[in-house]
């Protein structure tokens, strides 16, 4: 008897012994599979923390690498005197402020890609030799080149397009998600930010240092006609068949809203209802609408989602639902009321409609290379989310042509490049003190090359659905014809 309940006292032993054994195995696992994923996903994302020491450690081995656009045309570099101090240099200065961001001394990096691609820049993947010989001598290994998707002239070209107003341009293409042009105005010279800084941060007015492409909210007037009209194309299926005469205004209830300048566009269908932006028929059709499916394409669409992006971005607010009364209806769908986007946002859903309702994942960095131009990593463009259907998306674009071809944006039927998009008016401010933002957005298409355009001009005097057509006229010709 002793001896078997020796035995069963060691075989118990045993069984506690092997599970503590395994309970450490497994533990040392989970912790090595933490470590692999921290340095593969997370790692660049904590060195690149604005707040993280180590950025000063690294800059103390390594030369800030380059900032290139998509031609070699330098961004952003690093300048060393005799006396060995660096300084980052920015030669285009404001024109790229937002993008780009800021890296000085005594100033941490707080946002654009010198943020997002802090880890890169400060690392070197020069040849061993070099950095071997570079660490004997007590020299710095130069950084790593990021290469962007950024075109140097189109940007400019956006820039002096919109001069001295506020508001954003946003150019990316369609079929790939490569950004080419990010424009926000006003912006700031990263040169003097060490200098300015304090101004810039206290100037509420102007909001300098706001990425308007991304952060910026607006009330997105007449251009969420594109969202409204997708959602009635959706619900009717009859649409085709849609017939409206308008006034210059509608009336229900004590609710009386008008077309722009009063505009009796008379008889209209779908079609000539987008393309003139009759606000009478667009609330007409709109009270048909189940609000609730509406909410549902508009989670679809990204509203009240975070954005694909690798900057800063705001999440554009659209909220309908059972309660929503009458006038507030009215308002929202014509693209006023309590509706805000980004012109980021209204890019990305443009891109889609050109892409047959594929939105691809937006991109900034094409690639990464040493400073002898080795190639370290490149980005290959792909999907990020179906928006709306391939037949949808071709219906849209066909409405979008009628802007151009018989409607707001007649300034660019004589392009000789294909141009579809929308106009829109959205007025902001108080009873005796309204001003209003002119919208544009829309894609081009030449040889196969899918671009996609959103320009805002902000607080204009007056409302005027073309205002912004121009802009767009003079930044495709510079992209297509140069």
């Amino acid at each position: 008897m002793p001896r078997k309940e020796k035995g069963y006292l060691k075989k118990s032993q045993n069984k506690e012994f092997a599970r503590v054994t395994w309970a450490f195995v497994l533990l040392f696992l989970v912790m090595m599979g933490y470590l692999v994923y921290f340095n593969l996903f997370q790692a660049a994302d904590v060195v690149n923390n604005p707040f993280n020491p180590r950025q000063d450690a690294f800059a103390e081995q390594v030369i800030r690498g380059q900032i290139v656009d998509r031609n070699g045309h330098v961004l952003a570099r690093t300048e060393v005197n005799e006396s060995g101090a660096a300084r980052r240099s920015y030669p285009y200065g404001a024109a790229f402020g937002h993008v780009l961001g800021y890296s000085l001394p005594g100033v941490r990096t707080t946002f654009g890609l010198e943020m997002t691609e802090n880890f890169t820049l400060l690392t070197s993947n020069s040849f061993f030799l070099e950095q071997l010989q570079n660490d004997f001598l007590g020299r710095k290994n130069i950084g790593d080149t990021v290469e962007t998707t950024l075109d140097r002239d189109l940007q400019l070209t956006a820039v002096n397009a919109l001069g001295a107003h506020h508001g954003a341009i946003l150019v990316m293409e369609a079929n790939t998600g490569r950004i080419r042009t990010m424009v926000s105005a006003p912006s700031f010279d990263p040169n003097t930010v060490d200098v300015t800084i304090d101004a810039l941060f206290q100037d509420e007015v102007n909001s300098p240092l706001l990425n308007r492409v991304t952060q910026g909210l607006y009330a997105p007037g007449s251009i969420f006609k594109t969202v409204t009209l997708l959602e009635y194309m959706r619900q009717v299926s009859g649409y085709q068949e849609f017939s409206y005469q308008c006034f210059g205004s509608i009336t229900m209830y004590d609710t009386t809203i008008s077309c722009f300048n009063h505009t009796a566009h008379g008889w209209v269908d779908v079609g000539s209802a987008f393309a003139h932006s009759c606000n009478g028929a667009f609330i007409e059709m709109g009270m048909s609408l189940n609000l609730t499916d509406f909410q549902a394409t508009g989670y679809e669409l990204l509203f009240n989602l975070p954005l694909p992006t690798v900057l800063e971005s705001s999440r554009s607010s659209f909220a309908v639902g059972a309660d929503t009364g009458i006038a507030e209806r009215m308002m929202t769908v014509m693209g006023q009321g309590y509706t805000m986007v980004s012109p980021y946002h209204m890019g990305l859903l443009t891109a889609a409609i050109a892409n047959d309702g594929v939105l691809m994942e937006p991109f900034l960095v094409e690639r990464v290379s040493n400073h002898t131009g080795s190639e370290i990593r490149s980005t290959i463009p792909q999907p990020y989310r179906q928006l709306m259907t391939a037949s949808e998306a071709g219906r849209l674009r066909e409405y979008m042509r009628q802007v151009v071809t018989n409607g707001t944006g007649i300034w660019l039927i004589d392009a000789p490049y294909l141009v579809g998009g929308k106009t829109g008016t959205a007025e902001v401010g108080e009873a005796g003190a309204m001003r209003s933002h002119s919208w544009f957005m829309g894609h081009a298409n030449i040889r196969g090359d899918e671009l996609v355009i959103v320009v805002v001009i902000e607080g204009l005097a007056a409302g005027d659905e073309t205002r912004a057509v121009p802009l767009v006229r003079q930044i495709l010709d510079a992209y297509y014809y140069r």
